[in-house]
């Protein structure tokens, strides 16, 4: 296979083979980009190998281009990275590597092109494209990587058990690239992880969950969470998550596999949004669950409670798993929170009270807290899921109407703290907080209109309540 009229579209390969030629070395494409070419999937990151110094390469390719192109170079790995035409190019000389029990820090030295392949993760990112003059343009394949690009697989190019114990992280991207591309693992490689699961220990948590991510991210992650659950690697990065799996069941009564709903849930709201913290809140919707599973005799399984005990859940699982502990965490603890809250309100004779309740408590967040729980309608009855969804849709006419008569998305009450100080002529206190609270509460109730004529005398008839006397 061929790739020269391919590669005449891009300038870039002219000068890359340019500047190799005039250093002498040989130069070619590899890894990803020729994964992805042959794929026919968007990339703008090329990776370069040659035989010498990737970065003098780098500087040379540099100077072949009209304009000024800083060059990022990094002495102690060998590499080299510019910005040329929005694309982003990576230069390394080929390597051998070895590893120590305790590190997937490797032992680098200078190597060939085959050395350099023998060093990589999958035999589909082990591919190169020479840029010599004497092959310009051809696929270099030493491990079969066109045949399991073919087939859809994901194969080491070595011993996968050795692959593994060096470098435990590429379990994690073996079943990332297999959730990507709906590739499947090859038997030996999978089974090689199942054994090697415990090496993922000498792993930071943050490249874990860089990893982990990706697979979120995927078109379609459940496939992902099941690989990591059956290699057994799941237990060990995400225990939470393999608490919910199982049925239990006393006489005829059993509740659902709360493991798989989530998955389900998952790959539901996937279909609707790339926002990877609403896909978060699908993940740990239900986390509690195992947490606050109770049965009794009459009612059967229940998980009261679940909702609050999870959002209480997710600061520790975001810090233990060094995710975000800032307003992305907290838009994920929120609608945990009031995941259930929604299908309470499907019910003729709700309140607008309750509409105004939820209204306030989710603010911004109600489209997102309304496409999670129309997510986490999951059934085999199809006529259920039906009329599920058309009960959401009562809810949302219900939430828009109560929106547009109090427009009460993050609310604030017209009386502040401040015209309750200067109308009492108090200093900051406790009765100062009680008095806000009770105008807020009117409000939600709707016993009076968040409006100045309305909030106002409301306000000085409850400080009087509390024996305070408005100043003349």
């Amino acid at each position: 296979m061929n790739f020269r009229e391919v590669l005449a579209e891009n300038s870039i390969f002219e000068k890359v083979a340019q500047a190799g030629k005039e250093l002498g070395v040989e130069t070619y494409v590899i890894g990803g980009f020729v994964r992805d070419l042959i794929l026919k999937r968007p990339s703008k990151d090329i990776d370069f190998v040659c035989v010498g110094s990737g970065i003098e390469l780098a500087k040379k390719v540099a100077e072949n281009f009209d304009e000024d192109i800083p060059v990022s170079y990094f002495k102690n790995f060998g590499t080299a990275m510019l910005n040329a035409n929005d694309w982003e190019l990576e230069f390394v000389g080929a390597r051998r590597e070895s590893y120590q029990r305790d590190s997937r820090k490797p032992i680098v030295e200078d190597g060939t092109l085959e050395d350099d392949q023998n060093r990589r993760d999958f035999t589909i990112n082990a591919l190169a494209i020479s840029l010599n003059e004497a092959n310009y343009g051809e696929v270099i394949d030493p491990f079969g990587g066109l045949k399991h690009l073919k087939s859809k697989t994901i194969k080491t190019p070595l011993d996968p058990d050795t692959t593994f114990s060096d470098d435990p992280l590429r379990m994690m991207r073996a079943i990332r690239f297999a959730t990507q591309l709906s590739f499947d693992i090859e038997p030996d490689t999978f089974d090689s992880i199942a054994r090697n699961k415990d090496r993922i220990g000498i792993i930071s948590k943050e490249r874990i969950i860089d990893e982990l991510n990706k697979i979120i991210l995927s078109p379609k992650p459940s496939y992902g969470f099941n690989l990591l659950f059956h290699t057994g690697l799941l237990k060990l990065i995400f225990p939470e998550m393999v608490d919910l799996y199982g049925v239990e069941k006393r006489g005829k009564k059993a509740h659902k596999d709360n493991f798989y709903h989530t998955l389900q849930v998952l790959d539901n709201i996937c279909l609707k949004t790339d926002d990877l913290w609403l896909r978060w809140s699908a993940i740990l919707h239900d986390i509690a669950k195992p947490a606050t599973k109770r049965f009794h005799e009459k009612a059967g399984w229940t998980f009261h409670g679940h909702e609050d005990k999870g959002a209480r859940m997710v600061p520790k699982i975001f810090k233990r798993m060094k995710l975000p502990l800032n307003d992305r965490m907290k838009f994920v603890q929120k609608l945990v929170r009031l995941h259930l809250r929604p299908i309470a309100l499907v019910k003729d004779i709700v309140t607008d009270t309750a509409i105004r309740r939820l209204l306030f408590e989710a603010g911004d967040d109600i489209d997102a807290l309304m496409t999670l729980c129309r997510a986490d309608i999951t059934s085999k009855n199809g006529e259920r899921v039906k009329k599920y969804l058309k009960n959401f849709d009562l809810v949302e006419e219900k939430l828009k109407r109560v929106e547009s008569e109090d427009q009460l998305r993050n609310f604030q009450p017209v009386v502040t703290g401040e015209m309750i100080m200067e109308t009492f002529g108090i200093s900051p206190s406790k009765q100062v907080g009680e008095i806000k609270i009770l105008v807020r509460e009117a409000i939600l109730e709707g016993e009076i209109k968040n409006v100045y004529e309305e909030a106002f005398p409301f306000m000085v008839k409850e400080g009087e309540k509390l024996g305070l006397t408005p100043v003349k």
